[in-house]
């Protein structure tokens, strides 16, 4: 029972889109496959993994750290011999020697996209889809048959007037999704508002629309949206200030009153704990939104969710960005509230299993052993075309 090679490679994933805060014009990411001496069918099992958009290939980082960890570390150490399986856990422990804690930056990137290809595999080699698994390890056998997700998009594309925004937000209606997501913070308040009125009109009402800032607002801007924002009774206010400024967080719940989401640019167990003690989130109303491909992996995430337990959080406050397959097991698995969906963006990566169908913006999972990445043929092909073929 052994990793008998690690492969990594960066990839683009640029479109001519933009956030409040950057361009997705040179944007890479980075995918890996975990190749083991495991047979199932006649071929070796592997797993693979890649890491959730807004963050840059990690390739640097794993061929000089946390790859030559693994492949050097005796296999023994990162098997669960009992299980007959990989050790996530042990896995982990090994990519972690000799790293100093704090700095949860781009480190945090290279070994959740390991973590990712590892739990594929450990999936795989019981012949169990992730949800699955999770939910036999860790939930006591009960998994979700079906998750809430959202349809995010609504970037600031050039030259997109008001139209392209209806047309788009009307698509992901017809498609299933109840409740979809738009990025403000890029033009000034009143004519994103003119924006947000544009999108809840074709979405069924305010209500089912959501607004993501990026953390781009300083105290007073992020006060003047809640203001302007609080009347239209949104689904939710994102990511106001930058993600690690819990003060500014704290004090806007003063001034905002609906419910509020952020988390997705903290990577670590620790990041997340500082935001539930000093952040101002509110565990009635408030949403998590911590993403395991971009904080060390699965292994941090259910400290992460230990964590939240302790301090009298539901598991269900959790919505996972990203968009992703992963995440998405994890949501059934674990209890999540729900996961992002990029129905259009972000491709191949965003989005799930070719045949999933949305209703009701909820989504069932494929019967498909891992994370289900063979169910989605153009992820799946990248996977053989740039890290098998």
């Amino acid at each position: 029972m052994r990793i008998t090679e690690i492969r990594e490679k960066t990839v683009s994933i640029a479109s001519p889109i933009a956030n409040a805060f950057i361009d997705f014009s040179k944007m890479t990411c980075s995918v890996v496959a975990v190749v083991t001496d495991v047979v199932r069918d006649g071929r070796p099992v592997i797993g693979f993994g890649f890491n959730s958009n807004g963050r840059y290939g990690q390739g640097a980082l794993m061929r000089e750290r946390f790859i030559p960890r693994l492949m050097e570390a005796d296999p023994a150490t990162l098997a669960d011999e009992a299980a007959g399986n990989l050790d996530p856990f042990a896995i982990w422990k090994t990519m972690m020697t000799n790293e100093k804690p704090g700095g949860h930056g781009e480190r945090s990137v290279a070994v959740g996209t390991i973590d990712m290809a590892v739990w594929d595999a450990v999936a795989k080699i019981e012949e169990k889809p992730l949800y699955r698994l999770l939910a036999d390890r860790y939930r006591d056998g009960a998994a979700d048959d079906s998750v809430w997700v959202y349809a995010a998009g609504g970037y600031y594309y050039p030259g997109k007037e008001l139209e392209g925004l209806r047309d788009e937000m009307k698509s992901y209606r017809d498609r299933g999704y109840t409740v979809c997501k738009m990025k403000i913070g890029l033009v000034p308040l009143a004519d994103d508002l003119k924006r947000i009125e544009a999108a809840a009109d074709v979405v069924g009402g305010p209500h089912n629309l959501c607004v993501d800032a990026n953390g781009r607002f300083d105290l007073a801007t992020a006060i003047a949206y809640a203001r302007a924002l609080e009347p239209y009774g949104l689904y939710w206010y994102e990511e106001a200030g930058d993600p690690l400024d819990f003060a500014l967080q704290a004090e806007l719940a003063d001034h905002y009153s609906g419910r509020m989401a952020t988390g997705e640019n903290l990577f670590s167990m620790q990041d997340a704990r500082n935001l539930i003690r000093y952040g101002g989130m509110r565990p009635d109303r408030d949403v998590l939104q911590f993403d395991c491909a971009l904080s060390y992996g699965l292994v941090e995430y259910m400290r992460t969710l230990g964590m939240m337990a302790e301090n009298g959080w539901s598991s269900r406050r959790v919505v996972p960005h990203g968009g992703h397959q992963m995440s998405l097991n994890i949501a059934a698995g674990l209890h999540l509230g729900g996961n992002e969906s990029y129905p259009d963006v972000f491709q191949p990566f965003g989005g799930f299993a070719d045949d999933t169908e949305v209703r009701d913006s909820r989504v069932g999972l494929p019967d498909v052993p891992g994370v289900g990445f063979e169910a989605k043929s153009k992820l799946y092909a990248l996977f053989r075309r740039e890290l098998l073929d």
